[in-house]
């Protein structure tokens, strides 16, 4: 079967893809790893109402958190759906979002949901770790003032270092090295050239529930599955985006989620996207495009689910006048010349999910 010229440009580029080196090119098979046990399964769950005045209903979010995960597994209860991902000898991480805050982030009544379905599934407390990158943008989210009693939550990094190269929570060990480097540093560096994973992923946690928003970005063009795992994961990310002209996210997110470690770790996505924003990403001109979209998702395939949150964003962009985010041109609230939206198909081609719509299930479910 012969394939045609962009199949093939596109299996060249996910083939070299800045000719990536990782630190380890195997890890323990499991089941539950990325694209996990259903791939191309995307559970759709709307519900009107679920916000009031920007508040989510704690009650409609458990609602809808139940009937996603049913769905999602086949469990005859929400207890069951847990269990199917979780044991009581588990230790979750829990990779929260708090960029566009307070408008697009992660909820707190989303993450005690999830936290007490964990609990359903007999993960204790203390066996539950929220994470982001950055303490200051935890703390500024407020992440750390309602997390339940017992969660522990951690992070990346304390600092704002102007390479991101700290290492002081950091797993000198696994890494991804790319050919790729900020302006300021040194290409001949292979510090500078590698993007380390954060202990909380290699040493903390044995399992990851991947809680993502449904957000543009003006680099990467979404910023949903995938990117919340690449970007939140390993340090000197800002290679990846320094300019509007200087951006390879398009390769260096699926570079990132391909590591074996995260490949193995990452079992569920759980994507709100009950309030979304369609312009203005990832944070500080988001206000003014965010929307009510009242719908979560729930997938083990990233690459099914960001492709699904993708359209979903594009629909909405649609409705105001706006190009497709893998047309649009920079405009006054994204300065990037080209969106590169491409991370989800190169994810694809890599085998991180599906991203044909051939092989991709929507199964959608709306709530009274």
């Amino acid at each position: 079967m012969q394939l045609d010229r962009r199949a093939l440009f596109t299996k060249a580029l996910a083939g070299g893809l800045a000719s990536a080196t990782y630190s380890c090119r195997a890890a323990t098979a499991s089941k539950l790893g990325i694209p996990g046990p259903f791939p191309g399964r995307v559970i759709a769950v709307e519900r009107p109402g679920v916000v009031i005045n920007r508040k989510y209903q704690r009650e409609v979010v458990r609602q809808m958190l139940a009937k996603g995960m049913m769905e999602l597994t086949g469990a005859p209860s929400p207890q069951e759906a847990w269990r199917f991902f979780f044991e009581p000898s588990d230790v979750v991480g829990l990779k929260l979002n708090p960029v566009g805050r307070p408008f697009v982030m992660s909820a707190p009544e989303m993450v005690q949901e999830i936290i007490a379905g964990l609990g359903m599934a007999g993960v204790p407390p203390k066996n539950i770790v929220a994470y982001d990158r950055y303490r200051q943008e935890f703390r500024q989210a407020g992440f750390d003032k309602w997390l339940p009693e017992g969660v522990r939550w951690t992070y990346g990094t304390d600092k704002i270092h102007p390479l991101q190269l700290d290492m002081d929570m950091y797993d000198s060990s696994q890494y991804v090295e790319m050919p790729l480097v900020l302006p300021e540093a040194n290409p001949r560096d292979p510090h500078h050239r590698r993007s380390y994973l954060s202990k909380f992923i290699t040493k903390d946690v044995n399992k990851l529930v991947n809680l993502c928003v449904l957000k543009h970005h003006q680099s990467a063009g979404v910023t949903i599955a995938l990117k919340n795992l690449s970007h939140g994961l390993v340090n000197n990310v800002s290679r990846s985006h320094p300019t509007p002209t200087l951006n390879t996210c398009g390769t260096f997110i699926p570079n990132i989620v391909d590591h074996p470690i995260i490949r193995q770790k990452a079992v569920l996505n759980i994507l709100d996207g009950v309030l979304g924003a369609w312009h203005g990403g990832p944070g500080g001109k988001v206000e003014k495009y965010v929307w009510e979209h009242n719908t979560m998702y729930f997938s083990t395939d990233p690459v099914a689910l960001d492709k699904t949150g993708w359209k979903a964003i594009d629909e909405r962009r649609k409705a105001a006048g706006m190009l497709p985010i893998a047309t649009a041109k920079p405009d006054a609230d994204s300065n990037y010349l080209n969106m590169q939206v491409e991370h989800i198909e190169i994810a694809g081609v890599l085998g991180l999910g599906e991203f044909s719509d051939q092989k991709i299930s929507v199964r959608r479910f709306k709530l009274g």
